[in-house]
């Protein structure tokens, strides 16, 4: 379990991965785009395209490591368990947001997120 302070750190800390991970995704998709529609690429080929596949599992298995549950990767959607209350939350990260400032109940997903009230 993470306190809300403890899981902003680590978003700290994972953020320039975070945003080497959307350049990559980008990359991936343009590559898989170009490929479908002409069947070349100026980002390569499809051995390009399956390094660029590797990298990005890899990467978010790696964000599991850090207490991350990855619920998407487009967009990025970041959950760390914690407790609010005294009753366990997940704390809710969605790419763009600028830090954590929501969360919701463990049943509940996203369709349930709450904005952090102010901690005293």
């Amino acid at each position: 379990m993470h306190g809300l302070d403890d899981a902003r750190r680590t978003l700290r800390e994972l953020r320039p991965r975070l945003e080497a991970l959307v350049v990559v995704r980008a990359d991936l998709t343009e590559l898989r785009v170009d490929l479908e529609r002409s069947g070349h690429s100026r980002l390569g080929g499809l051995p390009e395209a399956k390094a660029l596949e590797a990298r990005i599992f890899a990467e978010l298995e790696s964000f599991g490591e850090h207490g991350a549950e990855i619920k998407g990767w487009a967009p990025l959607l970041l959950d760390f368990p914690g407790e609010l209350s005294g009753e366990p939350v997940m704390w809710c990260w969605l790419e763009g947001d600028p830090d954590i400032e929501w969360y919701h109940r463990l049943d509940c997903g996203f369709a349930g997120r709450r904005q952090v009230p102010p901690l005293g």
